[in-house]
């Protein structure tokens, strides 16, 4: 229920913003004379803004199953699958939520979390983690994704992408329409200035955005870090980071690279879904004790 109250919050929230922006600049009498309809353009732009990142969502966890080829745990084989079901399964009655679905998969190390609600989660790490680290490590890794899980970072980080979204196919399309009456001096409908502006714009307010998601990004592996922290102390996590850093960690598919314990960086700091281990490791040294 908080999840959909926070979801209708949140594209009303949108809804308010855009309108308020547009009136502030007097772009709604202004596109309103022109006969441009933006009450529906704002609507469209809400729902297709919102679509994809809602879809990718709820299917999170089949895509995170089918791409990295992990195989849930139903039944432990062996002493090393059921420590794992029952360290998660500790660490999930710590945070309060249900056991979530645990999973291994073939890879350099890393792990990862998803799902579209809390009490339905997946939880996976990959045989390399499990062969690079000891239980103290493995364990500061799982306490970082079941905080992930604990915190709803799935769920947040899709609505700031939809957020996003609606905000790049809105304005585009508002600067397309613009420029083509106001350079191009298209008088009725829509001309080539306008596809020609809201392409150009839809890159460039793109990568705009993909910097605002990844702000978050990064923002939300610190908070789990010291999610862990709490769960576990400081010194695993600090250790399991220490490890992390010495050793080539594996990639996950781009859609689930944010979830990992590990990311790529990207060709920029900014576009980076991860911070630097260095800094992470920082941040859990200079925390507050008993935090």
């Amino acid at each position: 229920m908080k999840r959909i109250i926070l979801f209708v919050a949140t594209n009303l929230a949108v809804l308010v913003v855009l309108s308020i922006v547009l009136k502030i600049f007097g772009l709604d009498r202004a596109l309103a004379a022109q006969g441009y309809a933006y009450g529906q353009l704002l609507v469209y732009s809400l729902v297709v803004g919102f679509t994809g990142a809602l879809i990718s969502l709820l299917m999170s966890k089949s895509i995170a199953k089918w791409t990295t080829g992990a195989q849930v745990i139903d039944t432990p084989r062996n002493e090393a699958e059921a420590w794992l079901v029952d360290t998660v399964r500790k660490l999930a009655t710590q945070v309060q939520i249900a056991m979530p679905e645990v999973g291994i998969y073939e890879g350099a190390a890393n792990a990862f979390a998803t799902g579209a609600f809390k009490n339905s989660a997946f939880v996976a790490v990959s045989t390399g983690l499990l062969q690079s680290m000891n239980h103290e490590e493995v364990e500061a890794v799982l306490g970082h994704e079941i905080s992930h899980v604990a915190n709803g970072d799935m769920v947040t980080l899709t609505l700031i992408q939809g957020v996003v979204n609606t905000f790049v196919i809105f304005l585009s399309r508002i600067v397309g329409s613009i420029v083509d009456r106001a350079v191009f001096r298209t008088e009725r409908g829509t001309g080539p200035g306008y596809f020609i502006t809201v392409m150009v714009c839809q890159i460039v307010f793109g990568i705009l955005a993909s910097m605002i998601v990844a702000w978050f990004s990064r923002w939300r592996e610190f908070r789990a870090d010291a999610g862990s922290a709490r769960l576990l102390g400081p010194q695993p996590m600090i250790h399991a980071l220490q490890r992390l850093g010495g050793i080539e960690a594996g990639g996950l598919p781009q859609a689930m690279n944010a979830f990992g314990i590990a990311g790529s960086g990207g060709f920029m700091a900014l576009f980076a879904s991860h911070p630097p281990i260095e800094q992470r490791i920082a941040a859990l040294q200079s925390a507050p004790a008993g935090r």
